[in-house]
């Protein structure tokens, strides 16, 4: 089975980063899906304390991600990366379930699920 969500080296640093930062360290990374965005679904990140009964719990690069079941199909083999450029940094996520996505690059829909969509 494919790993539900890779998050790279480079993006595990940023988040520890952020942790640390934030007052968050000990934390678990939520990778999460949405409803909402122009296309129908929007991605999550944010810092969460606990875990649920129906969350996956992975661990890469020194970060406990969860991953609610719920979630994991839509998620399966998409890859978190934080990227630097001269206009900054950010995360990238590359999700191979995509069929369509916004313009905004925020927003995305897959042959399994459409979401409900909203006006960017």
């Amino acid at each position: 089975m494919t790993q539900v969500v890779e998050v790279t080296k480079a993006a595990a640093i940023h988040v520890r980063e952020m942790m640390r930062h934030n007052e968050e360290e000990g934390s678990f990374l939520r990778v999460a899906v949405n409803g909402g965005g122009c296309s129908g679904l929007t991605y999550g990140m944010g810092f969460e304390t606990e875990k649920s009964p129906d969350d996956l719990l992975l661990e890469q690069h020194g970060l406990q991600i969860l991953v609610s079941s719920e979630d994991a199909g839509v998620l399966e083999g998409t890859q978190v990366d934080y990227k630097e450029s001269l206009m900054g940094g950010g995360f990238t996520i590359n999700n191979p379930n995509a069929i369509a996505s916004c313009g905004c690059g925020t927003s995305f829909r897959t042959a399994k699920k459409e979401g409900t969509p909203a006006d960017c």
